[in-house]
């Protein structure tokens, strides 16, 4: 058995500085996370985990593969199915993509979240269509809304950084009202995370509009043929609406330094 202690050591835990991103000795990037008690490593490309299950990039791929197959041999989808066992192994690895795209939305690396979201998107629509056992499909589709916050908001915010090609109203828009027109599923996950996700990405909308239209003031402001400069705006009412929006969209470490400020003010 390997002591683990040098290499801990070689990285304290410090929980401002908890991931990075690095080369390993083939070249190819990985993410790693400090924990209190240890070191997480996550693949950037394929998998999480860089298994490769039946051969294929994922369980996904695997599913598609046989479903494809199934559609040739039979000339249609009618009679397949998806196994428990498959059910199962799908939900696993959605649950090692959601970890994932949770670091790297705190990353910044939107381009990724969008591809591992919809990668689990995918998967609750295969699922959703062709899994007969009730408590499998509920198992995976509970969290969709969640999924789709995640999704949305990783192309809205993509979008406003110039990342990512589109128009983020539409983006946040569409998202809504998919997560709205979800059927019913009777989880306290489901019924939560809808609520939620549709409170989050309305915050969202709201702070990515200001801060398109402080841009757009901005620029009017620099061009003023006049020379006049508009009149400021209240400090204090940008300030709380701002903390509104990071409680929303539970940015709490954003809420507390505008808090903050906030009494510093009186």
């Amino acid at each position: 058995m390997e002591d683990l202690t040098d290499i801990l050591n070689a990285w304290p835990y410090d929980p401002g500085q908890a991931m990075r991103i690095i080369v390993a000795q083939d070249g190819r990037r990985v993410l790693q996370v400090r924990q209190p008690l240890g070191i997480e490593q996550y693949e950037l490309e394929g998998r999480p985990d860089g298994v490769r299950p039946y051969g294929f990039e994922t369980v996904l791929n695997h599913v598609q593969d046989r479903l494809r197959r199934h559609i040739v041999e039979t000339g249609g989808e009618a009679g397949f199915q998806i196994t428990l066992e498959e059910a199962s192994e799908l939900q696993a690895e959605g649950v090692l993509f959601y970890y994932r795209y949770l670091l790297l939305f705190q990353l910044n690396y939107y381009e990724m979240v969008v591809r591992d979201t919809t990668h689990n998107l995918d998967l609750c629509d295969l699922v959703e269509r062709y899994c007969e056992n009730e408590d499998a499909r509920t198992g995976v589709l509970q969290f969709r809304p969640y999924i789709l916050r995640m999704h949305a908001a990783a192309r809205a915010i993509g979008i406003a950084n110039g990342a990512i090609e589109g128009d983020f109203q539409s983006v946040l828009d569409e998202a809504v009202a998919h997560i709205e027109s979800l059927g019913e599923i009777d989880t306290p996950a489901f019924q939560f995370e809808r609520i939620r996700s549709v409170n989050y990405l309305r915050a969202l909308q709201r702070k990515l509009t200001r801060h398109s239209d402080t841009d757009t003031d901005a620029d009017e402001t620099a061009t003023d043929t006049d020379g006049s400069a508009s009149e400021p705006t209240d400090d204090r009412s940008r300030l709380e609406q701002e903390l509104q929006d990071a409680v929303d969209t539970e940015d709490y470490e954003r809420a507390a330094q505008i808090r903050d400020a906030l009494r510093r003010r009186g």
